[in-house]
């Protein structure tokens, strides 16, 4: 006989443990399923250990400016396999807080990889157990491309478990962690071309940040190659060699890192015996509400295939445990005005519309300020690499529909300003801010 729940949250990342503790918070009896890792992809292969590098490599940054500000310093190399043990042994105490956690909300947790059965039921490698609701909240995997030789590649999961440090690298790749990797590889010394598709990297993001991040790449030494569609990489005694559909062949590399997206997990879990439906890339499209096609399972996070952010699927699944148990029965996650940040180097970061699609929304209705200025920070260096900024506002009050910021700070001064946007801030509202001075964070309230 099965075991009965209120709630059974397939997937411990960070979203599935969140709508989890919150619908236990509300009384509901809820298990949690992880045959893996706890913290899912966020904590293990991505948002956590990615920060720790990008930091590392900021460092190294820093230390390269040191004698701008009269400090002489002598650096002895960089210990990688030395930061990967520091970095894993704090990603393995965040695994035990996750526990603790679940521990503490009483949810208990399963071990094993679920698999549904009918509509109601999951096996877990022969134990059943049975909900009134499903929170699918599985996330994705790297995408590898179906190319020959490919395999001779690694995705950024195989990034994570380098213990040295390549010498010479190839990233394949446009998007977030295309550009993250890169910069990371980079700054702590490797050499790295970055090949892409387009005539740009970061193609979804306003043309502002595109420019400012592929200006700031060359300055430190990234060689960017566009228009390349691989079709295949070939070991020769040389190294590693891409090949390009247009006869472009580039070798030498002791590292190619496929980062052209993610796959959802949604093979193997049995959907088609619950009669969930699923878009063709293999995603779980849901309502406003999160549901599936089957009222009472619902999906949150990355499976969703939109907004592959870990603080939207956090958001989604309170919200949605909010709804269910929790009495606020108009609760959900619109998924607009969410801001995010890609930590290159200088971090550009983005909320709302870009200047395309405000144009395509309000056709001539709106207004554009932008700005670019060298930091005070650089004001005593020889690289004079500028930030950048944009607002985009509509309407007769101006309201401020999208923001764009490239530099050094905006991955923090992001989140004040999104909260402001997203309750309707206008341009005179930026304009009647006290500037704060001197920072990079006082050009948004004095653009013109």
């Amino acid at each position: 006989m099965a075991r009965y729940f209120d709630l059974i949250c397939i997937g411990g990342g960070s979203g599935g443990i969140a709508a989890a503790r919150r619908a236990a918070s509300y009384g509901a009896r809820c298990a949690l399923i992880e045959q893996a890792r706890l913290g899912g992809t966020c904590v293990n292969v991505g948002c956590v250990p990615k920060k720790i590098m990008w930091n590392a490599a900021h460092t190294a940054e820093v230390i390269e400016r040191a004698a701008d500000y009269g400090f002489r310093l002598q650096v002895h190399g960089h210990d990688w396999a030395g930061l990967v043990a520091r970095r894993e042994a704090y990603i393995e105490r965040l695994n035990a807080i996750y526990q603790r956690n679940l521990e503490h909300s009483r949810v208990e947790l399963y071990r094993n990889r679920a698999r549904f059965i009918d509509p109601y039921t999951l096996d877990l490698g022969g134990e059943r157990v049975s909900a009134e609701a499903f929170i699918i909240a599985v996330g994705g995997h790297p995408a590898n491309p179906n190319l020959p030789g490919a395999e001779l590649g690694i995705d950024s999961d195989g990034f994570f478990a380098l213990h040295q440090r390549p010498a010479r690298v190839a990233v394949v790749g446009a998007g977030y962690s295309a550009v993250e990797l890169s910069g990371v590889l980079r700054h702590l010394g490797s050499q790295v071309s970055l090949f892409f598709r387009g005539d740009y990297p970061l193609r979804d993001f306003d043309p502002l940040l595109q420019n400012a991040y592929v200006e700031a790449a060359r300055a430190d030494g990234i060689e960017l190659v566009s228009h390349f569609i691989p079709t295949g990489l070939k070991q020769s005694a040389e190294g590693l060699c891409l090949r390009a559909e247009d006869g472009r062949s580039v070798g030498g590399f002791e590292q190619v890192i496929w980062a052209i997206g993610r796959d959802p997990n949604t093979v193997g879990l049995g959907l088609e015996a619950a009669g969930v439906e699923l878009a063709a890339d293999g995603s779980i499209p849901v309502d406003q509400w999160q549901a599936t096609n089957r009222p009472h399972i619902f999906a949150i996070g990355d499976v969703t295939g939109k907004f592959l952010l870990t603080p939207v699927a956090i958001a989604a699944g309170r919200r949605l445990a909010d709804r269910l148990w929790g009495g606020q029965k108009e609760r959900y996650l619109p998924y607009e005005m969410i801001p995010t940040v890609v930590f290159t180097h200088p971090p550009l970061g983005t909320v709302g519309l870009t200047e395309e699609q405000a144009r395509e929304r309000y056709g001539e209705d709106i207004k554009v300020y932008t700005g670019r200025f060298v930091p005070l920070e650089l004001a005593l260096s020889e690289d004079k690499r500028h930030s950048a900024m944009k607002l985009i506002c509509t309407g007769e009050q101006e309201r401020i529909v999208g923001a764009h910021l490239f530099g050094a700070g905006v991955a923090e001064m992001l989140q004040g300003f999104a909260v402001a946007i997203r309750m309707g801030a206008t341009k005179r509202d930026f304009d009647d801010t006290v500037a704060i001075h001197p920072t990079s964070a006082e050009e948004l309230v004095t653009l013109t």
